[in-house]
Formats: structure tokens, C-alpha cells, sequence
């Protein structure tokens, strides 16, 4: 692993330590800014047939919970791809539901959830980059395309020595 994946992981997973540690913690203070995207999110849910709480208390602490374990498995490096999604994922719900810029009225309150709203979408492209950072090794696209153009080379081999033994084939005939 280089250097840089080696320091910048955990770099990048310490706010979801810390932020999903106190989420789960004491979720009573972020019940009601949740309460902005988990009644809107609960019922999409249930009409999926998806099973969810309805208690934005329990929602919090899941995001929480789910914030800190992906953080810490990206930060050791355990499967970084599918855990920096996983932050991403957890990002936006949370800085809707934290950061309603355009709900307030006071200009020092809307400048610092603009700010906030900011730093969350910084995050969010160091999330996805790690989400598509393959280490330097070939990624499923690649290989595929690759297993593709081996496949079709081997075709064309083959048919040619095809034509060749039957060529041969109606030489030895006559």
C-alpha cells in the first residue's frame, strides 16, 4: 500500500469516527434535525417493503453506528472501496438532515451550514475517489474488457487454423 492511501484513510475517516461515536452515544440532540429526512425517508421505505424503524432516535444511531464501522474498516484498510461508499452514502442524508442552509433565516446561521454543507461535499469527493481507487491494480472493467479481447484474438486464431487444416484437409482428398 503506498504511503498516501497508508495516511490519507484514516485522515479521512476520523470525522465518521467521531461524529457516528457521538451519534450513537447521545442521538437525542440530532433527533430533530433527522426527524427532516427520516419522515420523509421512513415511509418511502416501508411502501419498498424495506423494514425500518420508525423511531428517528434508532435511525440516528444506526447512521451513527453504521458511520463509525465503515470509517474504521476504511481506515485499516478492510475493504476501502465498499466502506468508502457505504460514507458516502451515510454523507448526504446526514448533511440534508444537519445543514438546512436554505431554511434559515439568520445570515450568520445560513453562512455556517453553508460551510458545513461545504466541507461535506469536500468529503464526499474524497469518499468516491477512495470508492474508485483500485491501488494501482486493474479494475473489473479493465479485466473484463481485457478477457473480451483475448476471447476475440483467440477466435480469429482459431478460425484461421481452421481454414488451414481444411485447406489441407481437401488437398489430402484429391
Amino acid at each position: 500500500m503506498a504511503i498516501s492511501r497508508l495516511i490519507a484513510r484514516p485522515l479521512l475517516s476520523t470525522l465518521f469516527v467521531y461524529g457516528g461515536y457521538h451519534a450513537v452515544k447521545s442521538p437525542d440532540a440530532l433527533v430533530a434535525k433527522a426527524r427532516r429526512v427520516t419522515d420523509r425517508l421512513v415511509p418511502l421505505a416501508k411502501a419498498q417493503g424495506i423494514p425500518i424503524p420508525e423511531d428517528p432516535a434508532t435511525l440516528v444511531r444506526i447512521n451513527g453506528a453504521v458511520q463509525v464501522g465503515a470509517a474504521a474498516m476504511l481506515a485499516t484498510g478492510r475493504a476501502p472501496r465498499t466502506s468508502a461508499a457505504v460514507l458516502a452514502a451515510s454523507l448526504v442524508p446526514t448533511t440534508v438532515a444537519g445543514h438546512p442552509f436554505w431554511e434559515d433565516s439568520d445570515r450568520a446561521a445560513r453562512a455556517q451550514n453553508k460551510m458545513q454543507v461545504a466541507k461535506n461535499l469536500s468529503l464526499l469527493g474524497g469518499l468516491l475517489l477512495a470508492a474508485v481507487d483500485t491501488e494501482g491494480k486493474p479494475g473489473v472493467a479493465w479485466r473484463a474488457r481485457r478477457v473480451a479481447r483475448d476471447a476475440r484474438r483467440q477466435a480469429r486464431h482459431l478460425a484461421h487454423d481452421a481454414k488451414l487444416e481444411a485447406r489441407l484437409a481437401a488437398r489430402s482428398i484429391r
